[in-house]
């Protein structure tokens, strides 16, 4: 029978919160001192038009109830944001002085536009109000919902991608970056821009700045690594092996070999990874190259050049093909490059 009652217990005790009213002023204050951090991740995704912000301060004037902030507790005491950086970022936008606007990346403040109801603010800046209406507006107090820094780290991606909800939503890899950040994320981003991988991999243009790189970097670190423990889920593989790292990993030996392995590959395949007629890397692909020779290469060997004439094989493709998300296939297409690699060296 299943255990309905137990399991929902259990995985509740893992989430703690607190909520809080706190003012615009202090919400202000408090992002520019960095008490709450806006993630560059998610600082980016600052796109709502004028239009919107003007709405969001309109609503605020009003007295009208908005969405809670939605934040996670360090700690060392701070805050990250989680959910709620176009309702932070608009008013810094509307509040902020010259130094905040600075801070945020906004060249200069929100003049409100198509108001509907306080018609009379259109094309009005904050410091174009009354001092009793800036006053008033400052002291605004917005929910702020933080969750505990008791629960864990894998709880927390979880959250991310729960409440991950605005109009830009981010990928799994940025939601991974701004949980779990530290010396093995950095790593991530620094091999991003090495040359050897970006002349390997070809991505489409609107895959070069969302997670893609560093996603693909985690995946040649975790199957290599740590293959034998994949079951299907590749989210959970890959948090599972990021929150491990992010508490220990050989910096030195995983940079060596992620460097060894990328110039080499650059040599036997000068136009990327890639099938046939497409422009573009398959991931599976990718995974089944990368690692596959990253295991020729720790264990002495050279790689054989003739990889362009077997990467198009009918037995790797279909092994790079179809419902792959399982080990057993993960590690035929890893085992067949391997061989492959080894033959005429």
């Amino acid at each position: 029978m299943k255990d309905f009652i137990n399991q929902l217990e259990k995985e509740t005790r893992k989430v703690d919160f607190d909520s809080f009213d706190i003012s615009v002023k202090e919400l202000v204050s408090m992002s520019e001192d960095e008490i709450i951090d806006v993630a560059p991740e998610y600082q980016r995704q600052f796109r709502w038009p004028e239009e919107n912000q003007s709405k969001l301060i309109e609503s605020v004037l009003l007295g009208i109830p908005v969405p809670s902030l939605f934040m996670a507790a360090n700690k060392d005491g701070s805050w990250e944001l989680i959910d709620g950086v176009q309702r932070l970022n608009s008013l810094i936008h509307f509040v902020g002085n010259e130094n905040q606007l600075k801070k945020f990346g906004l060249s200069e403040a929100l003049k409100l536009k198509d108001l509907e109801v306080l018609t009379e603010f259109n094309n009005c800046c904050f410091n174009d109000l009354p001092q009793s209406l800036r006053l008033k507006f400052l002291l605004r107090p917005l929910k702020v919902t933080t969750l505990s820094d008791k629960s864990d780290m894998k709880v927390r991606f979880d959250l991310f991608e729960r409440l991950n909800t605005g109009g830009i939503k981010l990928t799994d890899q940025e939601i991974r970056a701004c949980v779990f950040r530290g010396q093995f994320n950095d790593l991530l981003s620094e091999l991003a821009e090495n040359e050897d991988f970006n002349a390997i991999v070809n991505l489409p243009a609107q895959k070069q700045n969302d997670g893609t790189k560093e996603e693909l970097i985690l995946k040649f670190f975790a199957y290599k690594d740590n293959r034998q423990n994949f079951e299907h889920s590749v989210v959970k593989f890959l948090n599972d092996y990021m929150a491990e790292s992010t508490k220990k990993f050989n910096y030195k030996k995983g940079k060596n070999i992620f460097e060894k392995t990328f110039s080499s590959l650059r040599e036997v395949l000068p136009e990327g990874i890639k099938r046939g007629n497409r422009k573009t890397t398959p991931y599976n692909l990718f995974e089944a190259i990368t690692i596959g020779a990253a295991d020729i290469l720790e264990e002495g060997f050279a790689l054989s050049g003739d990889v362009i004439n077997w990467i198009n094989d009918e037995e790797l493709t279909n092994l790079t093909s179809g419902a792959t998300n399982s080990r057993p296939r993960l590690l035929a297409r890893i085992n067949y490059c391997s061989e492959r690699f080894k033959k005429n060296v």
